[in-house]
């Protein structure tokens, strides 16, 4: 199989580029620079869709850049390198004479309203509420493809991706093995999270089905199966470590560091639930929180 990953040099994209070549598959990398193995945006633009079986996209600005001040810049920069990569994705798919079988884009769980007790899977029902769910909106709406192509689209919602080399857990390790880790918060928000081998895997699957024959696009909750709080996060990363998390960070403190808006993303959580996702019948390699840790700690 052939695969078109934009984004494809990102934490994320690193992962599945090694997963799908791992099984025999070819991936060629959509990014800002030329190179083997890769094509730039602006090829795509000016001479469409390359041959291929399956296209991802997983390309935008990340949101927690702790190098980036928030401000209407930067905001602007999260929809527009969303947006525009996904709408050059789908209009190159929609003016191929092949399109490819499957067409996958990647966003997140931000969605979903934050709440202690609700729980969302993919047929919950949701509105934007703020910015982020705002933009979850137009990023799955410039991905949808004209009727008149049979491509499979789905839809996958990943909530943190944890992973040796990159993610939420790069910026936060430094700090819990110096024994200045704590909850974010209160702590009791939910944490919905998932490995990025696990996420990876959840592509691959999506990319390798055969088509449901649905017109509209399969949405996918991209979160492991276990439902936990920042607090057992905390926990748990500070166990395995040996180091103690008696350093909270209060919520205005966030607020101030990464401006009320952004900070949603750490203080604040929903209990989301992978149903679709099992029932597709994906095998999670780390479906509880201990098992992830200890792959990514070392343990």
């Amino acid at each position: 199989m052939r695969v078109l990953v934009g984004g494809g040099s990102g934490f994320v994209g690193r992962e599945l580029t090694r997963l799908l070549r791992g099984k025999g598959h070819e991936v060629t990398v959509i990014s800002r620079q030329a190179g083997p193995g890769r094509i730039t945006w602006s090829q795509l633009q000016s001479s469409g869709l390359p041959p291929c079986d399956g296209a991802v996209n997983l390309a935008g600005e990340e949101v927690l850049n702790p190098l980036r001040w928030w401000n209407e810049n930067y905001k602007k920069d999260l929809f527009s390198s969303r947006l525009d990569t996904t709408k050059a994705l789908a209009e190159a798919i929609a003016a191929s004479s092949t399109p490819p079988k499957s067409w996958v884009l990647v966003t997140g769980v931000a969605c979903y309203k934050p709440s202690l007790t609700a729980k969302y899977t993919e047929d919950s029902e949701w509105v934007p509420f703020d910015l982020l769910s705002r933009l979850v909106q137009e990023w799955e709406a410039a991905a949808l493809l004209p009727e008149t192509v049979t491509t499979k689209q789905v839809v996958i919602r990943p909530g943190a991706v944890l992973g040796r080399d990159g993610g939420a857990i790069k910026q936060m390790i430094l700090p819990f093995r110096l024994g200045l880790g704590g909850t974010l918060g209160s702590g009791s928000q939910p944490f919905p999270w998932i490995h990025v081998s696990d996420l990876a895997g959840i592509i691959t699957h999506s990319l390798e089905s055969p088509p449901d024959g649905s017109a509209h696009p399969q949405v996918l909750n991209g979160v492991a199966p276990a439902l936990n709080t920042n607090y057992e996060f905390t926990k748990e990363l500070g166990r395995l470590l040996r180091r103690p998390t008696i350093f909270p960070v209060p919520s205005f403190v966030l607020n101030g560091l990464l401006g009320s808006e952004r900070a949603v993303i750490l203080t604040e959580g929903q209990n989301v639930v992978p149903k679709r996702t099992l029932e597709t019948g994906f095998q999670y390699q780390y479906p509880d929180l201990t098992s992830a840790l200890k792959e990514i700690v070392g343990c």
